[in-house]
Parts: structure tokens; sequence; C-alpha cells
């Protein structure tokens, strides 16, 4: 426990050697954020919000939206949930941390495995599943005491929403409804804590990378996400009561290319904590679901860019080559495996 950043990094003067990253491994230099993300307000007509959807997906694989049912006060107060969990005693978070992170709930530091790692990351991690609530929320914290009863709703509300989005996509790209549904079943949460660096030149909160799952939703409170797009990173403007959208490997697959899969990374602030709260959707990994582009989408002038694959294979991969680098999502491969 006591390796968690967030329990020995509060005051201290310079990064510890096991956290500065080699050169060619830093941020570089300052990033201004990118006025051209879109922001998509969901109460617009819905014509044209799929058609900015889609335009954003296909440019971007990513953009913000507003109006999208998750309340203000419920997103305030999942934000000030998790720095009181943050903040807890040591003793309080011992029952679910972990060096290497689980299937269940589980609280770890840096990476997928701190034990393996040449250099490590400033940030703390609590993950869990989140659906059915019924099934997963007796393994969730149980401090602070509300923590169930609110992530539950959140819960909820985020899932209409996701839902809502992956519909409209769905409408742009021409596909017939429910198509999404095997796809999207799983939802996981994963809410990453970046204490302030006292030289965040030289660290990073998390490496480039490309999501494995369908879709993801990022609620954040301060600047550091940013994303690489035409050879040069750009940063995400975070807009209150916001949610970034990105879009994962397996939808890049199933337009077969028509939608971007963006890489992104989180840096770190010296004067304040940055927290993100990142809800999944994706296929669930102990099936044998296969992953093939959308055959409305496959056509003579169009030809298939994907072979099909077994998701829990794709998935093993991917966490074998964790935080991996371009092109695609497979670090020290010059091709994507899963293209034709």
């Amino acid at each position: 426990m006591a390796k968690l950043v967030s329990s020995w990094s509060n005051g201290v003067n310079s990064v510890p050697k096991d956290y500065v990253l080699p050169p060619e491994r830093r941020a570089g230099d300052f990033v201004t954020v990118c006025n051209e993300i879109p922001l998509i307000d969901l109460e617009d007509d819905r014509s044209d919000i799929v058609r900015q959807i889609i335009k954003a997906c296909q440019e971007f694989g990513v953009f913000q939206v507003i109006n999208h049912g998750v309340s203000d006060k419920m997103m305030e107060g999942m934000m000030a949930l998790y720095d009181e969990f943050f903040n807890l005693p040591v003793e309080d978070k011992l029952g679910i941390y972990s060096e290497k992170p689980l299937k269940g709930c589980t609280l770890y530091t840096s990476g997928l495995e701190y034990a393996k790692e040449d250099v490590h990351y400033w940030k703390d991690t609590l993950k869990h599943p989140c659906y059915p609530i019924q099934e997963h929320s007796p393994s969730w914290p149980n401090k602070p005491a509300r923590y169930r009863k609110e992530v539950g709703r959140y819960v909820v509300e985020v899932r209409k929403m996701g839902f809502k989005i992956l519909d409209l996509i769905r409408e742009g790209l021409g596909l017939k409804e429910g198509c999404f549904n095997e796809v999207s079943h799983e939802h996981a949460m994963a809410i990453n804590h970046y204490p302030p660096c006292p030289d965040p030149s030289v660290a990073m909160g998390i490496a480039g990378h490309n999501d494995p799952n369908l879709i993801t939703f990022l609620q954040q409170d301060h600047y550091g996400l940013q994303i690489y797009k035409d050879g040069k990173w750009m940063g995400v403007d975070p807009i209150p009561n916001a949610f970034v959208v990105n879009l994962g490997y397996q939808f890049h697959a199933i337009s077969n290319g028509k939608l971007k899969c963006v890489e992104h990374r989180g840096l770190l602030n010296s004067s304040v904590s940055r927290t993100s709260i990142v809800t999944f959707f994706g296929p669930n990994p102990e099936l044998p679901i296969v992953v093939e582009p959308a055959k409305e989408l496959v056509t003579s002038s169009n030809p298939q860019m994907f072979k099909a694959y077994r998701y829990n294979e794709f998935i093993a991969n991917y966490l074998a080559r964790a935080y991996i680098r371009r092109p695609g999502p497979f670090s020290g491969s010059a091709l994507d495996p899963y293209r034709l």
C-alpha cells in the first residue's frame, strides 16, 4: 500500500528515480489545448447529432458531449466521492489493493503489473466491473459509506447515455438495431487519480495507448488528456460536466476502418491533483465473442480490412503488450496483426 502514489507523494520536492521516464518517453514540449475537437449537444436535432458524431469519429475518433442526461449534481458528486476515496487512510483501502490488477474490484498503482515495470507511472487506479450492478456492487469499496449507492446511480445514468450514443453511431453507419448489443455488454469503470507531481516534465500519468474495448466515456476535472492526430499531440479541453467519448479498437474493426481508434495519454500537474472517471463498454472477455467488420460496410469498393477474431484472444494479446505505441495497438509491431 505504501507504493500508492497518493500515500507518499504529498510534499515531495523531486521525482523519485523509478518514476523518471527516459527522455524519449517523456511528453516533450508543452501542448496547446485543441479547439477543433467536436463538442456535441445531445439535445440538438437528431439528424444533426448523427452527422456530427460520425464526422467526429471519422476525423478524430473522439468528441465531447453536453446535455447528455447525467446531471451536473451527480457528476460533481462523483468527483467529490473519489477525492474522498483517494484521501482515505491506507488501512481503509487494504482489502482491495493489489500490485497486479484482478478481475474484480482492485486498487493498484502505476500500470498493469507494477513489479515488471522498468519505470512507474504517477497514477493510482481504482478499477471494478459495473454491470449487472446487483452482481458486482458487493465487491465495490464500502468506504466512503455512500460509495455503492452513489456509484450505482451513476452507472445507471452513464449506461443510458452510452447506449444512446451507440444508437446514434449505429444510425450514422447505416447498421441494424441491436448490432452492438453483444460487443457492448461488458461495463466497467477505472478511476485514475494523478496527485500533484513536482516535475511533470520528467514523469507521466499514463503513456500513449489505444483502448482495446468498443467505446469509452470519460469525466475529467482538470487538463491532462491529450490525443494523437496527424503526427502531433493535441490537448483536450476539460469542459465542465461534459463527457469525453473516444472509440476503442473494436469500433475501428467493426466499422471496417471507417471510424478511428484514437491514441491518447494522461499528463500531470504540479499544483493540483487530477481525477478521471472512465467508463468502458466492450465485449465480455470471458465469452468466445467474434469481432469482425459489419457486413453492411464491406463492399467491392470498400473491401474487408480486418479479419474475424475472438475478442478474448485479442485482449490477451493486448494485455501482454500493454501501453502500446504507434502504429496500431501493439507495441513493437510494424503492422496491425488483425488487419488483412
